[in-house]
């Protein structure tokens, strides 16, 4: 872990940023409208927790009442106290961040929002840590039923090692959904090592492929994509570093389940029941992935797990078995268009 880079982080987003409009781009900021049941929440938040908000995306999990759900790079909150109403009373949040001032911000406002939510208790606590070493805040092995993140893990000097505690953090069954600042191709080091590059989310990205593999190694080899955009560079000077440079802001979910490294068909048909609230007529997946309530549709092993295997089973009636292989199943998006979706459901 380079010290250096953490410091610089650490500083930016502590002292440099007071609002997000301090920001030089759009990288850490998200343009795709929220969905609707996310919009009625957000307007539960305080305006000190809004305008300090540095997400790219909108990694709020559905069908996720009474779970235990860590935010990683919490900041000031915003996306936790979301969370917190998601969940329930029941359910429980953790935030962690590194970074005094944002926590200083998320801990003043807890009883503020948990009086807004009508909650007798707080469901909602914030840590210091580092998203690299989460044994420090005491988060336990198979405790976790969904990690998320929003433009964060861009910044840590060691990616690697935050996949490896995400993994060993989640539950068997459990999720990562997370937004994050990706590239299509890897970033020079003097890129790098830029402040206001690293700052603004761009110069820790991670080159799509290397994801891929990183995530494979750490026992995850088949990763989804819900939402992709490519990003501009508005800023002069950064277009000058960087403009050879293609940014996208992606968000991603992966399971901890068994999954095999390309997609192989063994039969499976899944229908979806219609029975997540904030989508009774179909729900999203992935990019790939649109299951209209009631209509069966074929799905390869990896995908029959990811929802027969974990919170969304209840929600879904998957037919078919391993017993019978029947060669590679074409699980990719038809087009690249199809890449650019930005709902959860519909």
């Amino acid at each position: 872990m380079t010290q250096q880079t953490i410091d610089d982080v650490r500083d930016y987003y502590g002292k440099v940023l007071e609002t997000n409009d301090d920001l030089k781009t759009s990288a850490c900021c998200s343009l795709d409208a929220p969905p609707e049941h996310v919009k009625a929440l957000l307007k539960n938040i305080h305006e000190t927790v809004l305008s300090k908000f540095y997400g790219c995306g909108s990694p709020l999990p559905l069908a996720a009442e009474g779970t235990t759900v860590l935010d990683l790079g919490c900041g000031t909150g915003r996306d936790a106290f979301i969370l917190s109403q998601i969940v329930g009373e029941k359910g429980r949040v953790i935030g962690v961040d590194m970074t005094d001032e944002q926590l200083s911000v998320a801990n003043q406002y807890v009883g503020w929002h948990m009086d807004k939510f009508g909650y007798k208790e707080p469901n909602v606590e914030f840590k210091k840590a580092y998203i690299e070493d989460l044994k420090t805040a005491g988060i336990e092995d198979n405790s976790i039923d969904i990690v998320i993140s929003n433009c964060v893990i861009n910044l840590s000097p060691d990616k690697e090692k935050v996949f490896k505690e995400i993994y060993r953090v989640l539950k068997p069954g459990g999720e990562l959904y997370f937004s994050d600042v990706f590239a299509g191709r890897r970033i020079p080091e003097d890129l790098q090592k830029d402040k206001i590059m690293l700052g603004e989310c761009l110069g820790g990205a991670l080159y799509i492929e290397d994801f891929r593999r990183m995530m494979a190694k750490v026992g995850i080899p088949d990763t989804r994509i819900t939402a992709k955009r490519r990003m501009t560079l508005d800023d002069t000077g950064l277009q000058e570093k960087a403009g050879m440079i293609d940014f996208y802001s992606m968000t991603v979910r992966a399971f901890k389940v068994d999954l095999e490294d390309i997609c192989e068909d063994y039969g499976h048909v899944a229908y979806y029941k219609g029975t997540i609230p904030e989508c009774p007529h179909s729900y999203v997946l992935d990019d790939h992935h649109e299951f209209r309530t009631g209509m069966p549709v074929p799905v390869c092993g990896n995908t029959a797990n990811m929802i027969k295997d974990t919170r969304f089973a209840e929600h879904f009636r998957v037919e078919g078995d391993f017993s019978i292989h029947y060669g590679v199943f074409d699980c990719a998006p038809d087009s690249e268009s199809s890449s650019e979706y930005t709902g959860a459901c519909c």
